[in-house]
């Protein structure tokens, strides 16, 4: 996101946000178009029902000083977060005092770019804890737009303005040109990455453009030739759009106790779920031993366990099948009298509510 959306009607090019490359989807020979469709859209989102855990590198932590952000900056992520969370989404957002209890890691090195990992590659991308997941590079203490953009591609959304369906033709020439001059001072290579490429239809949920978007930078006139209604350029409005809303609510749900289902040992449970759904489920051990947990039926789907510990949810372990022939399964010692909680997020299912979970 740009430094100030007031720019992106005038001459001067504002800064952009770098996206991080997203990992390679791969998938197992003879995996079909359409099965393949419905795991890239939502192989990178988490879980509903999820805390991420953010943290800011500081002077406590032996990261470099100019990793760290001011009071004012800090500040600023931290109303981001809000709101994301106050669309009334199922994901919690926590702040740590501790780097290794976190997935989201955050500096503020300048001259780095404004950017972040996309979804769950801040955990498979990024393994270690000395790591940054996101990076402001320059001054956001005004700029709250451009920490909701970037949370926005930690939750798992991409750049608008690539969206396949936006039907913009660039002046390929104008944009290398502006994008190679300060603030960005990009190079060819990178000005493709973040704008003139295309985002895979594949990858796209909806075929709705979205100029609005938080996640679509705004761009100045003599930049787009066509659509014609963009040739004097794109200025989103500003915070998160009303499609911005209905995305991130479709995909992270609210949650409420109705949601969730007790599962009996050795007693498969239907699932009967849409693909890009999820199903919630609590299971209470009466011996402490180990334990299987299992999806069951032709379905891709990524499983997560969590403990419930007064009233928090914590990450034990996750399977992802997508792809592959095999069904996600999780192999455990669980303990008597505790609370267990399993989360199901269906990618896809040759038949709806054919497939089933079950703990034995």
């Amino acid at each position: 996101m740009p430094t100030n959306k007031a720019t992106a009607g005038a001459t001067a090019t504002p800064h952009y946000c770098t996206l991080v490359t997203p990992l390679p989807v791969t998938f197992s020979p003879g995996v079909a178009e359409g099965r393949q469709r419905m795991i890239i859209l939502m192989v990178k989102k988490w879980v509903n029902g999820t805390k991420l855990k953010y943290y800011f590198f500081n002077a406590n932590d032996g990261s470099p000083a100019t990793w760290r952000g001011n009071a004012a900056e800090i500040n600023v992520v931290k109303q981001a977060f809000t709101a994301w969370k106050s669309q009334g989404i199922g994901l919690e957002f926590e702040e740590t005092n501790d780097r290794t209890d976190a997935e989201i890691r955050i500096g503020f090195l300048r001259g780095d770019g404004s950017w972040s990992y996309v979804g769950r590659d801040i955990i498979d991308a990024v393994p270690s804890f000395d790591e940054r997941t996101m990076n402001f590079g320059w001054d956001i203490s005004d700029e709250i737009d451009t920490a909701i953009h970037e949370i926005g591609h930690t939750l798992g959304a991409p750049h608008e303005h690539q969206n396949p369906f936006a039907g913009i033709v660039w002046d390929e020439e104008a944009v290398y040109n502006a994008l190679a001059q300060p603030p960005n001072s990009w190079s060819r290579e990178t000005t493709y990455h973040n704008i003139i490429r295309k985002i895979p239809a594949n990858q796209v949920e909806g075929t709705v453009h979205d100029p609005n978007s938080v996640m679509h930078y705004p761009f100045g006139p003599g930049m787009i030739l066509e659509p014609a209604a963009f040739r004097n350029g794109i200025d989103p409005a500003g915070g998160l759009s009303a499609k911005d809303k209905e995305f991130i609510k479709k995909i992270y749900p609210p949650l409420t106790q109705t949601d969730y289902v007790q599962l009996k040992l050795s007693k498969s449970e239907l699932m009967d779920i849409k693909p890009g759904e999820q199903k919630n489920f609590i299971f209470k051990p009466t011996m402490s031993r180990k334990y299987k947990i299992e999806t069951f039926g032709t379905m891709d789907t990524l499983m997560v366990l969590f403990e419930r510990i007064n009233g928090q949810d914590v990450y034990m372990s996750g399977d992802d099948d997508s792809g592959t022939d095999f069904n996600s399964k999780i192999h455990l010692r669980l303990l008597k009298g505790r609370e267990y909680v399993i989360r199901v997020r269906l990618y896809y299912s040759t038949q709806g509510g054919s497939g089933s979970v079950m703990v034995y």
